[in-house]
């Protein structure tokens, strides 16, 4: 049976979270060359930009920025504060698992038309589940010659027990999507049918991520095996969770019937239609008029006698003041 405690042990499970580490890089970088034209979109003005979208940049570069930091701390070989800049990692990847849950609750809050009922939940879940992400920031480094940074503690239980809230919350979400778009008081459009596989595949996808790091954080085999899970896990969902933003800002700027957009009153997002059609018996009056209608109309002059027998034209012939055809009056809307 392997000694999980062993200092060998723990040596050969840290060359392996290395490298693994590596490739996880070079996974999520690609991931983010390849989206890379998105965001640039909004930085440099060419789409309007909305405050949902404020979520979506923290995730994706609070997520890089962490893997860039595990890197340095990874190849680094002066001595450096490594419980400084481990701390650091930590704080940017817990922030991504957030930041990936609230991207996927915000389409849940838009589906719902922003129901008090659904947003207060919500709100209260998010704020729970920030509480655990920031006292999971729990990690201990040290410089060891001929080593490096060196993880010398976690808080393993804490740490599962966060990946644990984060599976339910994401349930919740996928839960009320689902109701919400399988019980439609419409038919469901084919936005609607986008939403809910993406939330369907992108769930499954983060749910899986997040029981294999519950199961390493439960085990607490060593401080290497406890974590080793959870970058992955991380990456998962963050790239679930910014891909339905980004499929659904591009399926409404290729001139779709219906936006994902920000509300003018509420200062959030919803589904709005854009040809939409109003319901029930709309009276045409409701209906706006053109701007102006321009109608030619000959004038005729009715004759009239000077008393010597010549007719002369004096009057001119106003069919508002006569009883004209109704056809006439009637606006042409």
């Amino acid at each position: 049976m392997v000694d999980w405690t062993s200092p060998a042990e723990i040596m050969k499970n840290a060359l392996t979270f290395d490298r693994f580490m590596h490739c996880l890089l070079g996974v999520y970088v690609w991931e983010w060359v390849l989206s890379l034209d998105f965001d640039w979109q909004y930085i440099s003005g060419s789409k309007q930009f909305r405050w949902p979208l404020i979520f979506y940049f923290l995730n994706r570069y609070c997520l890089l920025f962490a893997l860039v930091g595990i890197t340095i701390a990874l190849n680094v070989t002066t001595r450096i504060d490594c419980q400084v800049l481990y701390t650091f990692n930590s704080l940017m990847g817990q922030a991504s698992i957030g930041l990936a849950s609230i991207n996927l609750s915000l389409r849940t809050i838009a589906i719902w038309s922003k129901r008090w009922y659904i947003v207060a939940p919500l709100v209260t879940i998010i704020l729970g589940h920030w509480t655990l992400l920031l006292f999971g920031i729990h990690v201990k480094a040290k410089w060891i010659d001929g080593q490096g940074c060196v993880i010398t503690e976690t808080h393993s239980k804490l740490l599962a027990i966060t990946f644990i809230y984060t599976m339910v919350f994401d349930f919740i979400v996928l839960a009320l999507t689902a109701f919400k778009l399988l019980f439609p008081a419409t038919t469901r459009s084919p936005l609607v049918n986008l939403v809910f596989n993406d939330g369907l595949a992108y769930f499954m996808i983060a749910f899986l991520a997040n029981v294999v790091a519950t199961v390493f954080g439960l085990l607490n085999l060593n401080p290497v095996m406890s974590i080793i899970a959870n970058v992955p896990a991380v990456i998962a969902a963050s790239i679930a969770a910014c891909r339905a933003v980004r499929r659904l800002s591009d399926y409404n700027t290729k001139g779709h019937q219906e936006v994902f957009a920000a509300s003018v009153q509420g200062s959030t997002i919803a589904f709005r239609s854009l040809s939409a059609r109003p319901k029930g018996n709309t009276k045409m009056a409701n209906m706006a008029p053109p701007a102006s209608i321009h109608v030619k109309m000959d004038t005729l002059e009715r004759p009239h006698s000077d008393g010597s027998g010549n007719v002369t034209p004096d009057e001119t012939f106003d069919p508002e003041s006569h009883n004209i055809s109704d056809e006439f009056k009637r606006p042409p809307y």
